[in-house]
Parts: C-alpha cells; structure tokens; sequence
C-alpha cells in the first residue's frame, strides 16, 4: 500500500467535513453522511471505479487505486463522518450558544435558576460582547449577498467552551476507535459476523492489476442497478417536472387494515403510520437478502409487535410512550433493558477472547496469545475512558457517576456497532440515554439536579442522536481493511488522525456558517430543540423535588447517607428488568433452538422511528430470501447475490446523482435545489 493512499483518505475526510455542513443546512440536501453507509461516500465510490479508475489503469498502473489503497482511503472517511453531520456538528453550535437567548423566553428556567448550575466551559462565552457573539449567531452577520470575513467571527468567545469539549468528546471518539479494534478480531474471525455493508463494498473494489471489482462483470449486477438507478432519477425529475412525468410509487398505505386490529387502533397515529403506510427502502430489501432469515424476519416484524403490545396495555391504561427525550418514561427503559442484555450476551460469547486481551493490556500473563494491535487498543481503551471519566469529574460530577455515566455510553455504541455488523441496519437510533437510566434508577434525589444536569449537556451532544458514531464506523472500516489484508495497527492509528482533521476542519467551518447565515437558515426544528432537553428536563426533576421538599438536599449525601437517598422509579425498573429478560431469553432460546425463528435483535429495535421506515422492507426481502431458497435452493440464492449488490449500488447512486445535480443548480441559480430523498434523513 503506497502513501498516496492515506494522503487521499485523510483529504477525503477533511472533504466530507468542510461541506457537510453547507450541503445539510445552507443547500437543505440529503444529508451527505446521514447513516451508517453514507451515500456521499459509497456512491462515490461507484462512481470513481466506473468513470475514473478505469482510465487511470488505462494510462499507467501505477496510477490506478488498488482495492487496498481504496479501502484505506474508505476507512478514513468513515472514521471521520461521525463529526460533520447528525452525530455531532448539526446541533453542536446551537447547543452551546442558545441555552443563553432560550433563558431569556422561558420564564420557568429563570424561576429555577437552573442556568447558575451550569459550569461556565460548558456553554459559550458571551460576557465580553453578548451582541456579536449571541445576536451575530442568530441573527447572521452576513448582508445584501455579503459573505463575513472568517476573522469577524467572535472566536473568543467559543474559546472557553471548546478547550472543554473538544478533549472530552476526543477522548471518547479515540477510546470507541480502540474499542472497535478490541472487538473486531472477536466479531469477524470468532463469531462470523456477516457485515452486509462491507461485503457490499468487498465486492466493488477491484484484485491486484484490475479497476473494478468482479461484481461489474455479471449481467445481473447492472439489472439490478439500471433498474433502482432508474426509477430514482425518474421521481427526481418528477420533483423538477411534476406536470410532465409519473412518479413510480414506492409508497402504500394499509391504513384501512388498522379497523380490523383494535391494539393498533389505541396506538399514537405518527407510530401507526409509518407502519401501515410502508415506503419500499430497496437497499434494506437488498441487505434482508443476505441476512440470515430469523435476523430479518425479527426486525421485520419489531415494530408491529411492539405497537400490538403498546396499543393492548394502553387498553388497560397502561402508557409506554410520551414525555420529551429526557423523560423518565417506560420505553426508555425498554431499550436500556434490552441494550444492557445484548451487551451482556456480547461479553459472554466473546469472554475467554476479551479476558485475554484485557489481561495482556493490563501486563498481565493470559492463557491464549492475542494481537498486539488489539493488546495496545485495550490499552488505549482503558486510558481514554478513564481520561473521558476523569473530565466529567473535573466538571463536577461525582466520581462513581462518572464512571457510570462511561461504562453506560460505552454499552450504546458497543451494541449499535453489534447490529451494524450483524444486520446492515444502517439506519439506528438508541432511544435511551445513560442519564436517563440512571435517573431512573436512582433518583433524582440520590443524583442531584447539577449532575444532572451535566449529564444531560454530555448527553445532548454525545449520543442525542447517535446515527451516526465514531465506532460502527470504524467497526466496519477495520472489517474493510482487514479483508483486503491491511495492517490494523496502522489503520487505526490514521483513523485517531482522520477524527482529529475532522475537527479541525468540521469546527471552524460549522461556527463560520452559523455566524454568516444565522440561526434561522443553518437550523431545522430538531437542532432547535436540542439546546432546551438537558435544561428542561432538569427543571422538570427540581420542580418534583422541590415539591415533595427534598431540593435543597438532593445530590448533597454521600457513604451511607447517599445509599438511603436512593429512589428508584418502580414502572422504570420494571420494565427495564423486562426487557432485560426477554433480551437474554430470546438470546438463550436462539443458541439452544436451531429452529426458534426470533432473534433477541427485535427488542433492540422496537419503536424506533427508523426501524418503524425499515420494517416492511425487511419482511420484503426476508420473503424474497425463503421463496429464493426454497424454490431455487442454494445455488439459486447464490446466483442472485450479484443482483442484490446492483440494488444497493442503485440506491447509493440514485441518492448521489441527484446531490451533484442539486449542488451545480445552486452553484448556477444561488437558491436551494430540490430536495430528493432515497432514505429517510
């Protein structure tokens, strides 16, 4: 592998970082990250092996990117679309600048005082001039078509804040980067997992001496991809010519079936109708395909089984739902239940590997040798979840919460990045947060409403909204390189390097955005929002303390005082040992039965809004699959792999084309393009 390779990975990781931002916000597009298989990334992909690496071979060989040099520069990438988009940049600005205009116009924060329990480097600086540094941010400092100078910017101001968060939120990302390394040997090599998303890009990426991969060469690849890639660039033009052409539906609507299903009928109507008016996602239907049946058929049906249990215990007054994000609610604590299961089933089959590597990290002598790639990241691991535990304390949580803060976002990633890799369910969300949980089993007497509250900004910035995170990437980008027979040590010291230019290049030119253009037209609904959960749902927790007169001492205890201050919600705990149960019974049953046809991932999933988009898809493809094999059998299954991969490579090119398209007709028109979505965003 020549240098050229991690050169262009680290300028194809600055790329993505530096017009995010300008594509997700100021030209309102299909977010260019988004998920877990970023189009932006794997359609260009597609596009550089179709159109540009064929003519570099034909012009010297040693110009043309070999299948490991593209691999490496992929993983870059990846390591560093965690930073630019929905994972991070999309609400970092608006979250540490306008908690300061939102206390102003909402007088129950006034009444709490619960600005005062904020630590001054948690938020922006706008004492030495409120007026640039807040009214700039929302109102623009932009004029007439006049761009600011990047130096108008008041970045004294943010100098504070980002000395704080920058480590803290470094610190994690490299200890993710770690962790991933720890479980890739484990995950690929012990437990077969089948990485659906980089077996898609395996089979694009071309041998020694070749500019594509083998899957070019079969018919049934460009079957599948002229066919998807067709009817996406027939509904874009619809967006353009809606008089002139037909749309091709991919949407239907079962809502009629609802009256024939009274547990749906007492389901909240948002929830029913993304599952009773499904839209066919063709890369999911793709992905099903080559999942084992019980894994498809489990996130197929997720949804639907949840809204009969939801809409039956609602007949007995019994409410799962409801409340903000940072709510104590029941659902939360169905997924924190079952996360917490899987995260055990993770530890258990992989214990005798993991006990190695971790008594190797820590000097110890082990049974079995290990890497020393993976010896170092268990290492590097520890350090930096201490390091991240450490920061948190130096802010002033107390030192257990802190380190059960860690060990509670560590189980989130751990466990998303487990479904990437087994399901190629691109599209996640978590929906429970460690604050949460721990509220919840706590109390918020035991806890107090300043740790709290810090728990919460960590939160609002962290894993608010984790579909995008440092580790499934990586997880996936170790797989990618490691199949293409590259060194992981060396990868993953690069990938530490491509989060840092992420950065550097995703902070200053998100702040330069917002600053020139305002708040208004670098924000949607969900960004706004994000700076008032942490600060709402504390005031919330004050106002119950305070009426039940246990606010002045809340958070004040400690040895034995603290264990007697604990108040644990009932309903909470109940339904996170639930979940908790049914996690490790489903899991059990599935190593104990070959033939039980429910996988625990169906608990992981329940009512997630992507997993509601996703879920007739799944049984779509899961169908496709049994009627393939039973009626064509193994070899039929085979034979149509190549045409699954032309599907998914539509959809990435379907989704691509029309970004490009949109960004020359803003280049050209200066307004923004029309929008065309092929996932959701």
């Amino acid at each position: 592998m020549r240098p050229v390779a991690i050169i262009i990975g680290l300028l194809s990781a600055a790329a993505v970082c530096s017009f995010a931002f300008f594509n997700d916000f100021i030209m309102r597009q299909t977010f260019l990250v988004g998920n877990y298989m970023p189009i932006s990334v794997y359609g260009g992909l597609l596009l550089f092996l179709l159109f540009v690496n064929p003519l570099l071979l034909r012009a010297s060989k040693r110009l043309a990117l070999t299948g490991r040099e593209l691999a490496v520069i992929i993983a870059l990438t990846l390591a560093a679309c965690y930073v630019p988009g929905r994972g991070l940049m999309h609400y970092f600005g608006t979250f540490l600048m306008l908690p300061h205009k939102y206390e102003r116009t909402t007088p129950g924060w006034k009444e709490a005082g619960v600005m005062e329990l904020v630590p001054r480097q948690m938020l922006a600086d706008i004492s030495r001039d409120e007026s640039t540094a807040l009214n700039g941010f929302v109102q623009g400092m932009g004029s007439g078509g006049q761009s600011v100078s990047f130096w108008d910017v008041p970045w004294s101001a943010w100098a504070r804040t980002l000395a704080f968060w920058l480590p803290l939120l470094g610190a994690f990302s490299v200890a993710m980067i770690a962790l991933a390394l720890v479980v890739h040997r484990q995950w690929s090599s012990h437990e077969q997992m089948p990485y659906p998303i980089v077996s898609f890009a395996n089979a694009l990426l071309p041998k020694e001496g070749e500019a594509r991969g083998w899957v070019f060469q079969n018919r049934l690849f460009w079957i599948g991809c002229t066919a998807i890639l067709a009817i996406h660039l027939n509904n874009y033009a619809v967006v353009w010519w809606p008089r002139y052409l037909i749309r091709v539906e991919r949407t239907f609507d079962f809502q009629s079936l609802i009256e024939y299903i009274p547990a749906f009928q007492r389901v909240r109507g948002e929830y029913m109708y993304n599952l009773m008016n499904p839209t066919l996602y063709f890369a999911v239907i793709a992905f099903a395909f080559f999942l084992s049946t019980d894994v498809s058929f489990s996130l197929g049906i997720a949804g639907y089984v949840y809204a009969w249990v939801a809409g039956t215990l609602a007949g007995y007054g019994v409410t799962l739902g409801g409340g903000g994000f940072l709510s104590l609610k029941v659902e939360t604590f169905l997924f924190g239940g079952a996360y917490f299961g899987m995260f055990l089933v993770l530890v258990y089959t992989g214990r005798h590997y993991y006990l190695n590597v971790f008594r190797r990290g820590l000097g110890l002598r082990s049974a079995e040798e290990v890497e020393k790639e993976s010896v170092w990241a268990a290492r590097v691991f520890l350090a930096c979840s201490a390091l991240f535990a450490l920061q948190l304390w130096l802010v002033g949580l107390d030192w257990y919460l802190a380190l059960l803060y860690t060990a509670g976002a560590v189980i989130i990633f751990t466990v998303v990045s487990r479904l990437v890799a087994e399901t190629g369910a691109f599209y996640l969300h978590a929906y429970h947060f460690p604050c949460v949980i721990l509220w919840g089993l706590l109390g918020s007497k035991a806890l107090g409403p300043k740790a709290m509250l810090i728990m919460f900004m960590v939160t609002s910035l962290l894993l608010i909204d984790p579909r995008e995170a440092v580790m499934p990437f990586t997880v996936q980008a170790f797989k990618l390189v490691d199949s293409n027979r590259v060194k992981l040590g060396r990868v993953a010291v690069w990938s530490v390097v491509a989060i840092l230019v992420a950065f550097a290049v995703a902070v200053p030119v998100t702040l330069y955005c917002h600053y020139n253009e305002g708040v208004g037209k670098t924000t949607d609904d969900w960004t706004k929002n994000v700076p008032k959960m942490a600060f709402d749902a504390t005031v919330s927790a004050m106002e119950k303390l305070k009426a039940q007169g246990n606010l002045e001492e809340a958070g004040q205890h400690s040895g034995w005082a603290w264990f007697q201050s604990l108040a644990p919600n009932r309903d909470c705990v109940l339904a996170f040992a639930i979940a908790l149960g049914l996690t490790l019974g489903f899991a059990a049953a599935r190593l104990r039965f070959p033939r039980w046809p429910f996988h625990p991932i169906m608990f992981l999933v329940l009512a997630t809004w992507q997993s509601r988009c996703f879920a007739f898809s799944f049984l779509i493809g899961c169908l496709i699959k049994v009627a393939v094999t039973k009626y064509g059998g193994a070899s039929a299954y085979q034979r149509l792999k190549p045409l699954m991969i032309g599907v998914i490579a539509g959809d990435m090119l379907g989704g691509l084309l029309p970004m490009i398209i949109g960004a020359v007709s803003y280049l050209v028109w200066g307004e923004p393009p029309k929008r065309f979505m092929v996932f959701p965003s």
